[in-house]
């Protein structure tokens, strides 16, 4: 899952992209509203988490031109503005969610499987698939009943296919979902990750459609 965080606090910033990352997310992380629009903009984001004070361009005026292009992408609103007044504002504004700072990092990444689960039409954590489990909460995945340990990218792309099982996702999705922004991806990066992924599940698990992108059956074997 690729998340877009707009925080101009360096600190701050840091230590959620850290944080966040350790949970096998892909976060990109901007500095400033013009920017922020822009990426927005590109749709290549699953979630965005927006700052409302931030340099160049304020984060509400930010989610307002954002809507008002019809960015329907989920937006968690973080910010110090904790009066009434604020949080409505930022919720007309086409928030989907509104996070006083400071804030536990537990809390952050437990509004994030929320709206997961609301922008999935899910009801809890765990994604089923034929013989497969994963867990968003806990990073944990399961195959025939045995546990199977993954990297972060491995999760992530597991979690990507799996909430749309039955369907073909296309490889640039994939990408923008496992590398976000900030990284330049090789000619064959998801191949080798695929494999990977393959060989620790069942290379019938994953199939492939050549020169448009990856799948899970609705029961995977």
């Amino acid at each position: 899952m690729h998340i877009l965080l707009v925080e101009d606090d360096a600190q701050l910033g840091s230590a959620i992209q850290r944080a966040l990352e350790r949970l096998s997310y892909t976060v990109s992380w901007l500095r400033d509203g013009r920017s922020a629009l822009s990426a927005m903009r590109d749709r290549t984001a699953d979630l965005v988490l927006l700052d409302l004070g931030l340099p160049g361009r304020d984060g509400i005026e930010v989610l307002i031109e954002a809507r008002r292009v019809h960015v329907d992408t989920p937006v968690l609103v973080m910010t110090a503005r904790d009066g009434l007044s604020a949080r409505v504002d930022g919720l007309d504004a086409g928030a989907d969610d509104y996070l006083t700072k400071p804030f536990h990092v537990e809390e952050l990444a437990a509004r994030i499987r929320s709206l997961t689960r609301r922008m999935r039409g899910l009801s809890v954590n765990r994604i089923d698939v034929g013989a497969l489990s994963l867990d968003v909460g806990t990073s944990e995945v399961s195959f025939r009943g045995e546990a199977v340990d993954l990297t972060r990218r491995e999760f992530a792309l597991l979690q990507a296919l799996m909430e749309n099982a039955g369907k073909l996702v296309r490889r640039e999705s994939l990408e923008n979902s496992l590398y976000g922004l900030d990284h330049v991806v090789g000619n064959n990066a998801l191949e080798v990750l695929v494999h990977s992924l393959r060989r620790k599940l069942s290379f019938e698990t994953i199939r492939n459609v050549r020169g448009f992108g990856y799948m899970i059956p609705q029961d995977p074997k």
